[in-house]
């Protein structure tokens, strides 16, 4: 709808720069208040020096952009399952109407930690290092993650392992999804992703080169600016309940 399009509702001329924190600094007291009041205020972040190597981030992904540059019945042989019911697997929107809206976005999602919940079946064969950087790629989010939830947590006032134990402990689910946009012969009549808040604890996002993230403040859509090897981190929704409406989780969508 005009309400929608992003030529007509995008402030213009405006980059938001959301916060950005260095993990790196030194006063953990300093990065878990930054943390803290980041995600009450703004509900997204950036985090820069996170430990996660620039090359372990390129390699994923690279082996992401070659899966989708695959022709259509390879990536078709990871579908997702629509008898089984569930979530994993290559989909796209583009054949899916939902209330007249339909996002311009093609998906992989599938399950990367812990192992016990890893279904081999809904990752690619094709390119033959997927596995091996998503692995890599795993063991190093995690640490970033607890990290993550570690600050949250004090900055409630809580001991450091109180918010993750409510969000599920040692079983949380780390799921991996990468969205591709295939090119638009109308952008500005279209969106990649329609504007939602994330079910999520928390989504840490790897962004590429192209500006695509738009962020709902004051009233107004505003693209997010990106900052070189950053990854931006959104608060969802199972964050938002478990800090009594503390920490917001972020209205976004993708142009």
């Amino acid at each position: 709808s005009e309400k929608e399009q992003p030529a007509a509702t995008t402030l213009h001329g405006v980059v938001l720069e959301v916060p950005v924190i260095d993990m790196s600094d030194p006063e953990e007291e300093k990065v878990v208040e930054r943390i803290a009041e980041a995600s009450r205020g703004w509900g997204i972040f950036q985090v820069v020096n996170h430990g996660i190597p620039d090359e372990v981030i390129r390699e994923l992904q690279r082996v992401g952009k070659e899966f989708f540059e695959l022709p259509q019945a390879e990536k078709e042989a990871v579908a997702k399952d629509p008898a089984g019911g569930s979530i994993e697997g290559y989909g796209t929107s583009l054949q899916k109407d939902v209330d007249g809206k339909r996002g311009w976005v093609d998906h992989l999602f599938h399950r990367i930690w812990p192992p016990s919940a890893v279904n081999y079946k809904f990752w690619p064969k094709n390119p033959s290092s997927y596995r091996e950087a998503n692995e890599e790629y795993a063991k190093k989010l995690l640490e970033v993650g607890d990290r993550l939830f570690r600050s949250l947590s004090i900055g409630l006032g809580l001991e450091a392992h109180e918010l993750k134990e409510g969000a599920g402990g040692e079983d949380i689910i780390h799921l991996l999804k990468i969205n591709y946009y295939p090119p638009c012969p109308r952008p500005d009549l279209a969106l990649g992703v329609v504007a939602h808040t994330d079910m999520s604890a928390i989504t840490i996002l790897v962004p590429n080169e192209v500006q695509g993230l738009q962020v709902f403040k004051d009233e107004h859509w505003y693209d997010v600016k990106y900052i070189p090897n950053a990854l931006i981190i959104h608060i969802g929704d199972q964050i938002e309940i478990l800090s009594n409406g503390k920490y917001k989780s972020v209205y976004h969508r993708t142009t």
